[in-house]
């Protein structure tokens, strides 16, 4: 009897000598200290998809509308151009249209600098995420794992193509435009004819160095649209909009359906404005410009609405 309290109060302080000395070690243990990116992880993950909705994606959607009215615009003027065939059609309707936001658009620099900022946190973060996830596409080459790799790989060439595209066009950097003499300077006022000198590498015929940008445009714009719509699929997961992999299904086949068409207004600006021939869409600009300066300030609107009716 003796024996076994004895026993049993030796156990007891066996244990109390264990707990104490892992105590003693957790608290000298010392403790991991988290980064700012991975203390807000939850947070950044999902503003880090939310900017590339809005308003990276929003923006997306309404440029390649915009630019693609170049191949269908002679359908949509309502009878404004209708001395003009389907080509010409298509400069006029896309001509008034960036003249419109050019001009008339509100609060366009709050617009720019909100957009700006968005895909520098968008890019920043993107590249953050890129940098620390790894591919494994070798050992498990599904579909899943290559969508994740030309997610990343589509990340860093739209970043570059986004600037080039800025630069060249909005900016006013000449010197990266072929002939890269200065010859071709984009402006609003001649938005088609020299969008198309800029694509083709200059007003004359097409030159090599067009066909190199023009290649560069086609692969920019449909990595760009491949990252928007395979973002948008990853972004249902990211929010918890799509749990099931049933729901992920139906949503990769909305986001496909989507990505096909924003492609194929894509594509059809490229086709569109590299088929354009700068001196001829010089003409018809012209007399456009001519028609709107004869209207009275105060009456220009008045047509505009008409027009649109």
């Amino acid at each position: 009897m003796l024996g076994g309290v004895r026993l049993v109060l030796w156990g007891r302080l066996v244990l109390i000598f264990v707990e104490r000395r892992f105590r003693v070690a957790e608290n000298t243990t010392p403790k991991v200290k988290q980064g700012f990116l991975d203390k807000h992880h939850f947070l950044l993950r999902r503003l880090h998809s939310l900017t590339g909705i809005v308003p990276i994606g929003v923006f997306l959607i309404a440029h390649l509308v915009t630019n693609s009215s170049l191949a269908w615009g002679q359908f949509g003027d309502r009878g404004r151009y209708d001395d003009l065939n389907v080509q010409q059609g298509g400069w006029g309707y896309f001509w008034h249209e960036v003249r419109w936001i050019n001009e008339q658009i509100p609060h366009l620099m709050l617009i720019e600098i909100t957009l700006w900022v968005a895909i520098a946190f968008h890019s920043i973060l993107g590249i953050y995420y890129a940098r620390s996830g790894k591919s494994n596409t070798a050992a498990y080459a599904y579909q899943g794992n290559w969508r994740y790799k030309w997610q990343r790989i589509s990340g860093y060439v739209g970043i570059l193509f986004i600037f080039y595209h800025v630069a060249t066009l909005r900016w006013g950097w000449t010197f990266l435009i072929p002939p890269f003499d200065g010859s071709v300077k984009w402006s609003h006022e001649a938005s088609v004819s020299s969008l198309a000198a800029a694509l083709r590498g200059g007003y004359g015929d097409v030159t090599i160095w067009g066909l190199l940008v023009s290649l560069l445009y086609f692969s920019g714009i449909t990595l760009l649209v491949f990252h928007f719509a395979n973002g948008l699929w990853t972004s249902a997961i990211t929010w918890g909009l799509t749990i099931s992999r049933t729901a992920q299904q139906r949503w990769g086949v909305a986001c496909a359906g989507l990505g096909a068409g924003l492609m194929v207004m894509a594509w059809s600006a490229l086709i569109a404005a590299v088929l354009t021939n700068p001196n001829d869409a010089k003409k018809i600009e012209q007399k456009l410009l001519e028609k709107v300066e004869m209207v009275e300030p105060g009456e220009q609107g008045k047509l505009t609405a008409d027009a649109d009716r």
